[in-house]
């Protein structure tokens, strides 16, 4: 997936979740967090933002923050990116195979997943979570607890009961990492539903992306390590 008219500019303050001051050409401007993630040890004052100019009468802000500069990574922090960069990935015929349907946000029982795909009498729901935090090469999910992952994991294994595939999917919005696991320091209770998921059938996946400041399509597998 690409982006346009994107601009390089200097994080600052972050006031809300919602929000980031950043400095541009000298001048301070606000921009739309599109990650409502913590991500303390991505936003620090003076790391290197980019943003992408959206003017909008219906928007307060010009700008959205769409990446950040951690050491030598390029870190995508879109939390809408991975969808899209998945949902590529899977049409291109990259994904185990060729499908002949995908639909993305399809509801199924109490929960609405990401993807929905079908073909030659295979039917799959996939949810994606974006991961954004890293530390000495390791990533983790999540970076703040969510009551919502656990339920979609849940929702999974009632899936792979019914008789579908089930998949949880990972997208590790930077290259060059080592493995991925849950982050049982945050939210034990999600460490614990993804491998009780795991165990049912779920398949748990990871891939990392290849991100510039101005777009990340999806690389390659990523080692996944379960708790037992």
């Amino acid at each position: 997936m690409k982006y346009e008219h994107m601009v390089k500019a200097t994080f600052l303050s972050r006031p809300n979740r919602f929000v980031a001051h950043c400095l541009l050409d000298g001048k301070e401007v606000v921009a739309h967090v599109k990650n409502t993630g913590r991500c303390k040890e991505l936003l620090v004052p003076g790391a290197d933002v980019w943003l992408q100019y959206v003017p909008s009468e219906k928007r307060s802000t010009d700008y959205d923050l769409i990446a950040v500069r951690k050491g030598e990574r390029i870190i995508n922090m879109d939390a809408v990116a991975p969808n899209a960069a998945f949902a590529e990935y899977v049409k291109a015929g990259h994904f185990q195979q060729e499908w002949t349907l995908v639909k993305r946000e399809c509801t199924h029982g109490d929960s609405r997943y990401d993807l929905y795909l079908e073909s030659a009498g295979r039917k799959a729901f996939v949810e994606i979570k974006g991961v954004t935090l890293e530390t000495d090469g390791i990533v983790r999910f999540p970076d703040a607890p969510t009551e919502r992952g656990i339920k979609h994991l849940h929702g999974l294994m009632r899936c792979i009961q019914e008789g579908y595939e089930a998949y949880a999917v990972f997208i590790i919005q930077m290259e060059n990492v080592k493995y991925f696991e849950a982050n049982r320091a945050t939210h034990a209770a999600f460490a614990d539903a993804l491998a009780e998921a795991a165990r049912a059938g779920v398949k748990v996946l990871a891939y990392d992306c290849v991100v510039q400041p101005d777009g990340m399509a999806v690389n390659q597998p990523v080692k996944v390590r379960l708790d037992s």
